[in-house]
């Protein structure tokens, strides 16, 4: 059982820093909620984009924390991790927090520690999801940071309003981003991102940099909820799902039904294979 109550998997467990985790102290839990995090899926021990994972734990430390993690310090951590699980495919979530505070209101750097969550690896979602427009703009969009509440909050008002996540837009009616992915879309044009203020993932630069290496067309162009119609796919992308087509997508004034388009799904899937998964 896990400290939740709830029943593990095979490979489940918490590591802080070095060592593994038996007990989570209350001071623990409070601590976490100052922070970021990245996470990312383990196979065969590889990870595509390590190195920006590694890269997002250094920068964002040091914003937050004025000290960085150096990329052999995380690595060595996740290496232990590996170690102790059972099986070289894994969900792997990085947490970097401190409990230092005092020191850290006080403006002196302090070095993160790091909260590493092993779990079962994900399965990619099933099924092509229907998108309920929200506006929302998210708070300190470059970081991937544990204010998570809204995230939370309205993918679960689309779920109560009959959809299956909820898409964000900014207050000019621009596309932006969705709850745990981000987004783009495929027309004449090649592939075209959102451009608003959104978390750079992981594995959208990933995509990114495929799609110039394979040669397609790719923009970052402002994407308003008016010319959602005038694409012929859109796809959500994360650690879990690189390219999950999208169903539809409902806003006040309307909805816009997108059909698979093979040729678009096979551009995307060439982009992300062109870039090869990285060794803990």
């Amino acid at each position: 059982m896990d400290w939740f109550g709830q029943t593990r998997g095979v490979t489940d467990f918490l590591q802080l820093n070095d060592a593994p985790v038996e007990f989570v102290e209350p001071e623990l839990l409070r601590a976490t909620s100052y922070g970021h995090f990245t996470s990312m899926q383990v196979r065969s021990g590889r990870v595509r984009g390590l190195d920006l994972h590694l890269e997002r734990l250094d920068h964002s430390s040091l914003e937050l924390f004025g000290q960085g993690v150096p990329a052999d310090r995380a690595l060595s951590y996740l290496r232990l991790a590996l170690d102790r699980a059972d099986s070289a495919d894994l969900s792997i979530r990085v947490n970097a927090f401190t409990r230092e505070r005092a020191k850290l209101d006080a403006g002196i750097p302090v070095s993160p520690e790091l909260l590493i969550t092993v779990t079962d690896p994900l399965d990619p979602t099933p099924d092509p999801p229907r998108l309920l427009a929200v506006e929302h703009e998210r708070v300190v969009p470059h970081l991937k940071h544990t204010g998570t509440f809204p995230l939370v909050y309205f993918g679960r008002q689309a779920h109560l309003a009959g959809y299956d996540d909820a898409l964000f837009h900014n207050r000019a009616g621009n596309v932006s981003e969705a709850s745990i992915w981000n987004i783009c879309f495929a027309g004449r044009d090649g592939i075209v991102w959102p451009e608003a203020e959104v978390l750079p993932g992981i594995t959208m630069l990933t995509l990114q940099a495929g799609l110039a290496a394979t040669g397609v067309r790719s923009a970052t162009v402002p994407v308003p909820l008016t010319d959602l119609a005038s694409y012929d796919a859109a796809y959500l992308t994360n650690s879990i799902d690189p390219a999950l087509p999208v169903a539809s997508i409902t806003t006040p004034a309307g909805t816009t039904e997108y059909r698979t388009d093979p040729a678009s799904t096979a551009l995307i899937a060439a982009a992300f294979e062109a870039v090869p998964p990285q060794q803990i």
